[in-house]
């Protein structure tokens, strides 16, 4: 699972964080979260984790040290975009 905040905005632009839980049973070794961007977002820089970005989607991939996830723990990363502030359904899936 994965949710997403606004830790902060302003006039065309905003910083976001993302919490990643395992809430299987079991231990996971790996993470991607995807989401559909608004019409003119962009990820302008990202950390703790891979970026890929289109015009309209991105894509997250932990970097490792962060993807192990035992049952009920959580990691996170976070970004700044410009664009309209938004809290996107996440899409997250294990590895």
């Amino acid at each position: 699972m994965a949710t997403t905040r606004i830790a902060s905005s302003w006039q065309g632009g905003f910083q976001a964080e993302v919490t990643v839980t395992n809430r299987g049973g079991a231990g996971i070794n790996g993470w991607t979260v995807t989401w559909a961007k608004p019409s003119g977002q962009t990820i302008n820089s990202l950390w703790n984790g891979r970026l890929t970005q289109t015009a309209t989607s991105a894509s997250v991939d932990d970097v490792g040290w962060n993807g192990t996830l035992g049952a009920g723990a959580s990691g996170s990363f976070g970004y700044v975009a410009s664009g309209e502030a938004s809290t996107p359904e996440l899409i997250c899936r294990s590895r």
